[in-house]
């Protein structure tokens, strides 16, 4: 009686309300899977509702094997995502700022230049600045936001120290040069001028400091600023003159760098990372005996690898065979020696970091390098293939034999998020620090694995798909749809009356008519 009664309004608002709540449900999935990476419906499952059902949760005690086991899995994620200061960042006020005046984009996310004001007080400030007036300014100059108020207070700071002349000049000088030299500079020539300033002021700190490292711990942690502020200017200096085309000279103040590098026991010598700055330069001199030496160097199993260490590595036996190298030829008389050293070379660098081969190849739009890379992620593919592009362009056939194979690696691993091949396996975690890395208003991030979409979000798309149809053929074809409506329950239930009538079949009149009346 009561399926006699509905008339086709009643399906119509049924299966429109069911459309509608089930297109609400999926354009909230998608958005918090294209925010966060994963589903809400799947995640509120496992965190919430499982637990409830007598799921087993990982952190209780019972479970302490296991639990030691992904500790150390999570310990190796946190250390594969660590964000490292870009060895080849651009300057701010040459580089940066003029990309933002042209195009009216911002190149660099707040993220990463908050990243770079805290290892700029790590470098460049030490306890006792509050001591010295000028330093003190410092000091929170590079606590600053508003790049106009810290360029104004390397002007007071420099103003502050040319009156006074104290008896031990401070720092301060050679970091405000650096200040200006890196952001109010807006032509390179203009920032070598100020760090050559800067040199001449952080060279004769660093000579004091020297002669009283060993007088209290104070001094020693002057000393060690002045030497991290230094080697800054040095390293930003050759850079300069990388910019400028004066290569071999470069390369010669790279390479005095790093063997004070090697001399210094500092650890925070060792985030510059000057030999990447190195290989860049050797390799824009075409001297690949040089490259390999640097690579025999730095390429070893106990040092963290880069894409500019494996993809250097890659090109440099690329180029021994690429100029002759044809798909064609190799696939009929199979690879030499020589190709197959190459190709899995090629292999071993797109499995560190599979980002790059696209930038490389012209696939993907290159953008400005962030100041700070992820090592394996889409920041630090930008940044290599932005400086690198060129030289393997340089090298005859070297990009064709990279299109040829490098799509082979992933047959190599097919799981990369659960195993990997030479290196340990793909940290999941890249996607969302590159997400904070680059500026995603314009540039898509790169994601590797290519993550497939959530059940729920399939399902909720169906569902919703399934009720507007029918919404809409209810309001065309009310009759005939009602007729199917009823078709429909009445065949849904009629399992349920067969077992009725069996029922009513074995058990006795009499029962059964006592039991309707309970």
């Amino acid at each position: 009686m009561f399926l006699n009664t509905l008339t086709p309004k009643f399906y119509v608002a049924l299966t429109g309300t069911s459309s509608l709540i089930s297109g609400l449900i999926l354009i909230f999935e998608w958005w918090y899977f294209r925010k966060y990476g994963t589903s809400f419906i799947e995640q509120v499952s496992v965190s919430h509702l499982r637990p409830l059902l007598g799921g087993v949760d990982s952190s209780t005690p019972s479970n302490s094997n296991t639990s030691n086991g992904e500790a150390d899995s999570n310990r190796q994620s946190v250390s594969e995502c660590k964000v490292w200061r870009n060895p080849l960042n651009l300057f701010r006020g040459a580089e940066y700022n003029r990309y933002t005046w042209v195009t009216g984009r911002e190149p660099l996310t707040y993220y990463d230049m908050n990243l770079s004001a805290q290892d700029h007080q790590t470098f460049f400030t030490c306890d006792s600045d509050h001591l010295r007036p000028a330093d003190a300014i410092m000091q929170k100059a590079w606590r600053e936001r508003n790049p106009q108020a810290r360029i104004a207070a390397a002007h007071e700071a420099l103003e502050l120290e040319e009156s006074s002349k104290p008896l031990l000049s401070s720092c301060s000088c050679a970091t405000a040069y650096i200040l200006l030299a890196e952001e109010e500079a807006t032509t390179i020539m203009e920032a070598e001028r100020l760090f050559k300033q800067a040199l001449k002021a952080g060279d004769g700190c660093y000579r004091r400091s020297q002669q009283l490292q060993h007088h209290g711990t104070q001094y020693e942690a002057q000393h060690r600023r002045d030497t991290n502020v230094l080697v800054y200017i040095k390293r930003r200096l050759a850079m300069c003159s990388r910019k400028l085309g004066r290569t071999r000279e470069a390369v010669k103040m790279m390479r005095d760098l790093c063997v004070f590098q090697l001399m210094k026991e500092f650890p925070l010598l060792s985030m510059f990372n000057i030999h990447e700055n190195l290989l860049e330069s050797l390799l824009e001199l075409q001297n690949y005996a040089d490259v390999q030496a640097v690579l025999a160097k730095y390429d070893d199993i106990s040092l963290p690898k880069s894409a500019t260490i494996c993809y250097t590595a890659a090109l440099l036996k690329a180029r021994a065979v690429s100029d002759k190298f044809s798909p064609e030829a190799a696939s009929r008389r199979g690879l030499s020696t020589a190709e197959m050293n190459a190709v899995e070379a090629i292999h071993r660098a797109v499995e560190f970091n599979p980002h790059v081969p696209k930038y490389l190849l012209e696939m993907k739009s290159l953008i400005l390098p962030p100041e700070h890379i992820l090592k394996r992620g889409d920041s630090e593919a930008i940044a290599y293939a932005f400086f690198h592009l060129q030289h393997w362009k340089r090298v005859e056939g070297a990009l064709n034999l990279l299109h040829c194979t490098w799509e082979g690696t992933f047959r190599m691993i097919p799981y990369p998020l659960e195993k990997g091949h030479l290196f340990y396996p793909y940290p999941i975690c890249t996607e969302t620090a590159d997400r904070e890395l680059l500026p995603t208003v314009f540039h898509e991030v790169s994601v590797y694995p290519k993550k497939e979409l959530p059940f729920f979000i399939l399902f909720t798309a169906g569902l919703c798909s399934f009720t507007a149809m029918l919404a809409l053929l209810t309001h065309q074809f009310p009759e005939l749809m009602g007729v199917f409506a009823k078709a429909f329950l009445s065949t849904l239930f009629a399992p349920l009356n067969f077992i009725m009538e069996k029922v009513e079949s074995i058990l006795p009149s009499s029962l059964w008519h006592q039991l309707t009346r309970i």
